[in-house]
Order: C-alpha cells, then sequence, then structure tokens
C-alpha cells in the first residue's frame, strides 16, 4: 500500500515539475533576430546621457601631422544633437618625406562589412598604427553637464576637411553616419573611420615607412541610478504574477 502512495507522490511531482519548467524552456533565437534587438533596448528612463568622441590622425616621417576630431553628446535638454568637427594640424621639422613605395592589394570588402571592423595592412617600415574603441558606461542620478561645443557644425550631406604638409582629411555625414578619412601625402597610406548603420570600420593602408597613425572612437553612456521607473516596476510585477500559474 506504501508502495502505491508513494509511486503516484512521484509521478504527481514529476508532472508538476514538467509543468512548471515548461514555461521556462529554452528557445533558440536566429542570428537575425539577435541583431535586429542587440543594443535597443534599455530599461525605461536609464540612459540619461550618451555622446561618442571620434578622432583620427596621420603623422609622417618628417613630422607633419594631419587629422580631425569630431564629438556629439545627447541628452533630453538636447534640442538637436549635432557632430562638432575640429581639423588637426601639426607642422614637422622640414625634412624631405620618401614617397612611399608600398603596394596592398585585395580588402575590398573592409568597407562594406557590418559590425564592428578593424584592419591594418602595411607595405612598409617601422609603421605604428592603433585602432582603438572604449565604450565608457556609469552611474549617475543626474546628467552632466554640457561640454562646450567646439569647432564647427556637421550637417547633413555637408564635407568638413583640411590639409598640410601631412595629407588631407575630410569628415563627412553621409548615408545616416559619421566618416572620418585621411590621405596621406606621399603616397604614404590612407586612414578611414565610420560610424553607420549600427557599424563601426576602423581602417588603415600603410604605403610608406615611419608613419604613426591613430584611430579612436570613445562611446560614454551614463545611467540613471535613482532607481527603476514605475514602469519598470510594473513589468517586473507582471511577470512575477504570471510564475504564480505555473507553480512558484
Amino acid at each position: 500500500m506504501k508502495t502505491s502512495y508513494w509511486l503516484a507522490a512521484a509521478c504527481l511531482a514529476a508532472s508538476a515539475s514538467g509543468y512548471a519548467n515548461a514555461g521556462f524552456k529554452p528557445i533558440e533565437i536566429k542570428d537575425q533576430e539577435l541583431a535586429e534587438l542587440r543594443g535597443r533596448y534599455v530599461m525605461p528612463g536609464r540612459i540619461i546621457s550618451f555622446g561618442i568622441v571620434m578622432s583620427s590622425t596621420w603623422r609622417n616621417a618628417s613630422g607633419d601631422l594631419i587629422g580631425a576630431a569630431t564629438s556629439m553628446q545627447l541628452q533630453a535638454a538636447t534640442i538637436k544633437p549635432e557632430f562638432y568637427v575640429q581639423t588637426i594640424k601639426e607642422h614637422g621639422n622640414g625634412s624631405p618625406l620618401p614617397a612611399g613605395t608600398g603596394t596592398i592589394t585585395g580588402g575590398a570588402g573592409l568597407n562594406s562589412s557590418q559590425g564592428v571592423t578593424q584592419s591594418v595592412r602595411a607595405a612598409g617600415d617601422s609603421n605604428t598604427a592603433y585602432n582603438n574603441v572604449a565604450i565608457n558606461v556609469s552611474e549617475a542620478n543626474q546628467a552632466p553637464a554640457l561640454v562646450p561645443t567646439q569647432g564647427q557644425a556637421l550637417m547633413a550631406g555637408q564635407t568638413i576637411g583640411g590639409s598640410n604638409a601631412a595629407g588631407s582629411v575630410a569628415v563627412s555625414a553621409n548615408g545616416g553616419g559619421v566618416q572620418m578619412a585621411i590621405q596621406a601625402a606621399g603616397n604614404q597610406g590612407t586612414a578611414l573611420q565610420q560610424v553607420a548603420q549600427g557599424g563601426l570600420l576602423q581602417n588603415t593602408r600603410l604605403l610608406g615607412s615611419a608613419n604613426v597613425v591613430n584611430n579612436m572612437t570613445q562611446l560614454n553612456v551614463v545611467l540613471n541610478n535613482n532607481g527603476m521607473s514605475a514602469g519598470a516596476l510594473d513589468c517586473n510585477l507582471s511577470q512575477l504574477r504570471a510564475l504564480r500559474t505555473i507553480g512558484y
């Protein structure tokens, strides 16, 4: 008799456990679906400040430097988000610059890739190149003070550029993103950096020697640490209520 009771209890426990776990059965999500969701949803009211800083510089063997920096900061008080651009120029020591003689082939697909793409290809000697991406996430009870804007506002479809003995730089706003391109003088090479269509590209080609190239993109996010909003709490409570119906 006791054996039948234990058998019945075991069957009930197994069925209850299976019913409870049915609500948490893992379901595989396709990569395409994840790509559409990734980075688009956060808790309501959490982000109180967002900013992006980009810079690219090229220094050749003669010490001449060309580059640009652009930044944008977005908060609740921001009326219209805009990128502001500053060109960077430095004179070198005036020594003659040997022309680059290197050759690089292939890589045509790098400029059309998705996600984060970083590439450095060199056909010269004693070159240094950096592709850096930084994401800084912090918490605060209020948005930080807006940094005074510096440089020229970049409008849609506009290009801001500059040049000197090191080469030329062009910053443009096209295709829903920002692109920063450097064409080094003396066939020394090129540098390209762009943020567009949910992707980031940093691409450097070195054809000469003794060049120093820096590409940097930095994202700054500040989250509200004052606690969850009413909407977020209600969402969590609704999930807890749903658990009660399946035995939790």
